[in-house]
């Protein structure tokens, strides 16, 4: 029986509505960082990005660069967030931070957030200087909401960005720190778009 077109569309958007809405991990162990508009407690403010509650969120559009730093050092983990990035958003979560007050990919593993860097294979789902993706890049993630889950178990860390590992990577540069979620500067260092965080949560492993 062939469908009505109605049905068609309307399943579509249905189809659509349910890729958008994140299943949160559930289970003792997790430690809930951001929880909508709430969580900036448990952060330290690194940089002049304007980090606020609104829309939902925890979220920043405007600044040079800041980063929220969390108060706790974690070493094992796996890190759940939900996070909206428009297609200019430079962002992206550090983990196994060397130093709280100096966030960078050369003292952290980074993962990135940001489909359009101007060195693509480092761009969304890649470690920065660690694991590479394929170019053009497959993964992006700006217009709309993604769930992003990094697992970090001794010399091994992985990365799925919407239910697709993305990199790979065995290494025993950094072994414990912070984590740190950035708002960074776009191409040729002007404004990038905002970035929000509607869910973090961690687990040690």
């Amino acid at each position: 029986m062939k469908k009505h077109p109605l049905f068609r569309c309307l399943a579509f958007a249905f189809a659509l509505f349910l890729a958008g809405c994140a299943h949160s991990p559930g289970g003792a162990g997790w430690t809930t960082l951001i929880d909508g508009p709430q969580g900036l407690e448990n952060w330290n403010l690194v940089g002049d990005a304007n980090w606020r509650s609104a829309e939902g969120s925890v979220m920043a559009d405007r600044g040079t660069a800041g980063f929220l730093v969390s108060k706790a050092v974690y070493k094992d983990f796996v890190i759940h967030a939900e996070f909206w990035a428009a297609t200019d958003t430079n962002s992206g979560i550090f983990i196994r931070l060397s130093d709280p007050n100096k966030i960078a990919a050369d003292n952290s593993y980074e993962v990135n957030i940001w489909d359009i860097r101007p060195e693509p294979s480092y761009g969304t789902g890649a470690i920065v200087n660690f694991a590479k993706v394929p170019v053009p890049l497959v993964n992006k993630v700006g217009g709309q909401w993604n769930t992003m889950e990094v697992t970090a178990q001794g010399d091994s860390i992985s990365v799925k960005l919407n239910g697709v590992v993305t990199s790979t990577l065995r290494d025993r540069s950094f072994s414990s720190g912070p984590i740190a979620l950035q708002f960074g500067p776009g191409v040729r260092n002007v404004t990038g778009g905002p970035i929000k965080w509607r869910k973090v949560m961690i687990k040690p492993l």
